[in-house]
């Protein structure tokens, strides 16, 4: 038996977040061991790849070119999974209701009668105020660190500054000393 590419394995497989998220909703305080979600896992792909196939073959047979949802039902009852059958349909219609509410709010934003040009121009407006109060802010920021800064190099109060002497002072008091000798 030739050894199988593991990352071609990994492109036929469900991803293993989606099984675990799925084991997790269903079973939710039941700890499954991580070789049985492996299985799951296997199991759940071997399963989609059947009644995929079958579906294909059903659509093959009527010489179409696209499954559609009743390809995959008769492919179901062809299988022996015929129990599935009332509840698949049943997820069907709730999927094709979803569907068209998303159609339906899609076309809300077409209907409020705002030109897409408006909206766009709207949304630029938007983003420029937003960007001009984070300029500010970031400038207010700015400004309190540079007085912050400002207060940490003057001295603080009650602190005399002694006077300095330059070399220059030093030198004319030694020049002094020698007029005297």
């Amino acid at each position: 038996m030739a050894e199988q590419d593991p990352q071609a394995d990994d492109d036929v497989n469900l991803p293993r977040a989606a099984v675990n998220k799925l084991i997790k909703e269903m079973l939710p305080n039941i700890r499954v061991a991580n070789d049985a979600r492996e299985l799951v896992l296997n199991c759940c792909t071997e399963f989609i790849h059947l009644l995929a196939s079958e579906a294909n073959e059903l659509c093959g047979k009527q010489s179409k070119k696209t499954i559609t949802p009743e390809h995959v039902i008769n492919a179901l009852e062809s299988l022996g999974f015929s129990s599935y059958v009332s509840e698949v349909k049943g997820v069907l219609t709730e999927h094709k209701k979803e569907a068209k509410s998303r159609r339906k709010a899609s076309t809300k934003l077409e209907n409020m009668g705002i030109p897409e040009e408006e909206l766009l121009r709207q949304q630029q407006a938007l983003f420029a105020k937003a960007r001009m109060e984070q300029a500010q802010a970031e400038q207010e920021e700015f400004l309190k660190w540079q007085q912050a800064q400002m207060a940490q190099q003057q001295p603080q109060e009650g602190e005399a500054v002694a006077p300095s002497s330059s070399k220059h002072d030093n030198e004319d008091d030694e020049d002094d000393d020698d007029d005297d000798h």
